[in-house]
């Protein structure tokens, strides 16, 4: 596929001076980015990033690990200290031409540095400010740590996932973080076509709480209008609390199968060629009710064939189904392949970097960028330097 030229991308011209550290902020500020516009990482000299020695594996590349390669690629690095009088008034004078600051400190730590967002608005009231916290800026639970592990705990997700003899379950990704940077970016981008319709700024803030609870905003609205009962999970094959059988992952003679929806458990029934789910048919409660025992029943006819053997069987009948791909499988798959999403990006012109690209594509073209992660302070003298009398010391 294409790539769209920068000078083509939405954002382009757009500055956004991302003070966040981790993973929520700095995906928020990574998302602005692949759409055009230029993200100055504010860092702490010597130390930077805390994400930047967040080590997933051992994979250690040109002296930063992969998550910090991934989460903040396409962006500049500079060093400021707050407690620097020159530092703070470079970047008060970056600030005053920004368009937009992220930032995702506990409830009053940043303000506490003068850079909150009344202080910010009151030296550019067009700026629009992006806030990530943990559980918000009141209560009891604002400064608890903003963790993504300790956010899916508090949300009631754990408790929706795996059948119900398992223990709470979180998901196998920091999928809080990642969640609540994208729904900033998507308030951020709000904000910024409200400005150009009345020409004012905005404080845009979010949390891992508010984001996970949106994350279950289908299940949690039938749990508020069906008398406030808790869903019960499956025993068998658990997949969604709410969904009756054969809605689950399968178990076949050689991997698993994904089972969806179906036009009925007669049909199902038919092209399996399982008995002893008749006194289910005319029951239209069933799917729910006597869950447990169809998928049972479902569960050992699966078993006694081949994965692609159902799907020859299932998938012309339109019952949705999948194989369950591994990343290997899913990378060898000529769906995969057509979509392009993998790129590669090198730092310092000699360290290659493979790397994914933004989920959108614009005008056809993808949003493809060779930027990688910047070291520590690269760009501090080319960003700070019309503001210093001196290039700050790293």
């Amino acid at each position: 596929m294409n790539v769209l030229p920068q000078n083509e991308r939405p954002l382009d011209g757009l500055l956004v001076v991302d003070f966040s550290q981790f993973l929520s902020g700095p995906l928020c500020g990574l998302k602005l980015a692949d759409l055009g516009a230029r993200v100055i990482k504010v860092e702490r000299p010597g130390a930077g990033d805390l994400c930047r020695n967040l080590y997933l594996s051992p994979t250690d590349i040109d002296g930063d690990n992969s998550l910090f390669h991934a989460i903040n690629r396409n962006k500049e690095s500079i060093t400021a200290d707050l407690r620097n009088p020159d530092d703070r008034a470079a970047l008060v004078e970056l600030l005053k031409s920004a368009d937009v600051m992220i930032q995702n400190f506990r409830p009053g730590v940043i303000e506490r540095q003068g850079f909150g967002y009344e202080d910010v608005a009151a030296i550019n009231p067009r700026i629009v400010y992006g806030s990530i916290s943990g559980y918000g800026e009141e209560g009891p639970w604002k400064d608890l740590p903003g963790q993504d592990l300790l956010a899916q705990a508090r949300s009631g997700l754990l408790w929706l996932t795996g059948n119900a003899d398992h223990a709470p379950m979180p998901m196998g990704l920091a999928v809080a973080d990642m969640l609540a940077g994208g729904a900033l970016a998507q308030g951020i981008l709000a904000a910024l076509v409200g400005r150009g319709i009345h020409g004012r700024g905005a404080h845009v803030q979010t949390s891992l709480l508010e984001a996970m609870i949106d994350f279950q905003f289908e299940v949690l609205s039938t749990h508020l209008n069906d008398g406030q009962r808790l869903p019960q999970r499956s025993a068998v094959n658990g997949a969604h609390a709410y969904l009756g059988a054969p809605y689950g992952v399968y178990e076949t003679q050689d991997g698993f199968l994904a089972l969806a929806m179906t036009p009925s458990l007669k049909t199902l029934a038919d092209l399996l060629g399982v008995a002893g789910l008749e006194p289910y048919y005319d029951n239209p409660t069933a799917m729910m009710e006597q869950r447990d025992a169809i998928k049972t029943t479902l569960a050992n006819q699966l078993k006694t064939r081949p994965t692609q053997d159902w799907l020859s069987v299932l998938q012309p009948a339109d019952i949705w189904c999948a194989e369950v791909l591994d990343w290997k499988q899913l990378r060898a798959s000529e769906a995969y392949k057509l979509l392009d999403l993998e790129q590669t990006i090198t730092r310092n012109g000699t360290v290659n970097l493979a790397a994914l690209r933004a989920p959108i594509r614009i005008n056809g073209s993808t949003l493809k960028s060779g930027r990688a992660a910047p070291e520590l302070g690269q760009d501090t003298e080319s960003v700070l330097a019309p503001f210093l009398p001196r290039a700050p010391k790293q």
